[in-house]
Parts: structure tokens; sequence; C-alpha cells
């Protein structure tokens, strides 16, 4: 961030009074320092925006602050129009995707509003519902896309392509499609590999497959990746980022490409995927 631009946009978990004071504190202490402030609606009642100073997805900031857990950073992340770095606080428990701790955040930021950090880049999805009325509606994902049978529906069947050619037609719960940062999400619960997060590739883990030859798979990033719903009288959703959702029907299409867009996490300590990876798995313990 250089010293002529600062504009910081600060972001807090809604359900999370801690998260929503700690936004209203770091909006304060922003503010003193002369940097120009933006907040999102659910701060109003603890922190004046002013005419202009709402959060905009689409507005030019140098640095997005996200307070809250993974889930909040996933929601903002996603959203960006604009490829702002984002710096993530977790209040609890670290996640995969929040850099600091509480205690860490006003440290981390004086080292970014130095210029002393560094970005990573994790990759985006664009996930295209092809509806078999000629609809069509995208979506964007950091983490996942899952197609996936409801509580009562029996099992599914879902046919694979991956650039025009044919994979398989898994019979099972679902298909989980994964970018590398979610390969610790969802996927990991189904037995999917642990992806590192910034390799050029995308995740394929069929969720309790009827025929347990059939195994989750990676393939190239640039590859187009459509699912195709085969089974009819069942009730078949689609999932995204396990926060949006739509139902699905017999023969509609879930087609699925990188983004050109990324998601810029700010690097500020020295705390690898792999210490978090140590510290949520419980390795070597």
């Amino acid at each position: 961030m250089s010293d002529k631009s600062k504009r910081v946009a600060v972001i807090a978990k809604r359900v999370s009074r801690e998260a929503l004071e700690t936004a209203a504190e770091l909006a304060g202490w922003l503010q003193r320092r002369g940097i120009e402030v933006a907040v999102d609606e659910a701060l109003r009642e603890l922190w004046d925006p002013g005419e202009d100073g709402l959060f905009d997805p689409s507005g030019d900031y140098d640095l997005v602050v996200v307070l809250g857990g993974d889930g909040t950073l996933l929601s903002v992340a996603r959203n960006l129009e604009k490829e702002v770095p984002v710096l993530g606080a977790n209040l609890g428990n670290l996640g995969f995707l929040t850099e600091v701790r509480r205690n860490e955040l006003y440290p981390a930021l004086l080292r970014v509003l130095k210029g002393d950090y560094e970005v990573e880049e994790r990759t985006l999805l664009d996930v295209t519902l092809k509806s078999t009325d000629g609809e069509k509606k995208t979506y964007r994902v950091l983490n996942d896309a899952v197609i996936n049978k409801s509580a009562l529906a029996r099992i599914v069947e879902l046919m694979l392509e991956v650039d025009g050619k044919r994979v398989a037609n898994y019979r099972s719960d679902g298909l989980i499609i994964s970018t590398p940062t979610g390969s610790t999400a969802y996927n990991l619960s189904a037995d999917g590999p642990i992806v590192s997060p910034t390799l050029p590739v995308v995740v394929l883990t069929p969720i309790c497959p009827h025929t347990l030859s059939q195994r989750p798979i990676v393939v190239p990033g640039a590859s187009t990746i459509d699912v195709t719903l085969v089974t009819d009288q069942e009730e078949v959703y689609l999932t995204l980022d396990g926060q949006e959702g739509t139902a699905l029907k017999v023969g509609d299409t879930i087609s699925v490409r990188r983004s050109d867009a990324v998601v810029r996490l700010v690097r500020v300590t020295d705390r690898t995927f792999y210490d978090s990876l140590r510290d949520k798995l419980h390795w070597g313990e």
C-alpha cells in the first residue's frame, strides 16, 4: 500500500457481536491514521459510515480486512469484483484461509500499511448451471461446487465429462468439484486428497460412490468440467461454497471452468499451509 492511496474496507461476521465490535474498533484505529474506511451494512449501529462509507464489492480498495472465520472470508472474497488484497482475521481458532489471530491483528496491519507483506493468489471457479429449458446462471466459488442428494433421496446418477470427453457415470450421493483451496473443506471429509492451495488443478471427489473403484481424481486447472444429472424423480441440489444453493432437474448440466479472476490473500506471518495442517488436523501430536 502506497502512502498516497490508502482505502481499507472492514467486514465482520454478521452474527458475531465480538467480530462487529472488533471491526468498529478497527475502523476507528484506521481512521485516526488518516486512512479512508469503508464498512459493511452490519456495522451501522456501531460505526457511522457516512454517505460514502459503505462497502461496495465493486469499489476500489487497497485492502479488505475480514473479521470472522473462513466462512466469512469465503463469502466476501468470491463476491469481490476487483482483485483486492484480503487479510483474514479469525477471532476463534485459525482456519485455513484466515491469516492472523485477534492478538496479531494490529501488528499485522502495521506491517501491511508499510507494504511489508506478501500476496498469495488463490484460484476461483466459474460454475454455470445450464438448465434443460435453456436458462443459464453463473456462480463463482473459492472452495467448491457440490452436487448432492437431499437427505431422503436415493442414490443419484451423474455423468462426468472433462474437456468434452466422458470420464464416468457416478452412482453416488453426489460429487464435489473443488479448488485446491477447497481441498481441506468438504472434499477432505469425503476422503478426497489434500492439495497444496496454489497448484493449478481441480479435484473431483465422488461422495459415497456405489462402486468402490470410483476414486477422487485431479485434473488440470484449465479443464472444462461438465456434470449432467441423469437421475429422474430425486431431489438433487447444487451447493456453492456451502453458502448458496439451487435445485437441479434431470438433464441439467453444471459446467465448471477456472475463473479469470483470483483471490489475493495477504500473508504477513511465517505460518505456512503445512503449519495449518498440523494444527487443524493434529498431525504429529
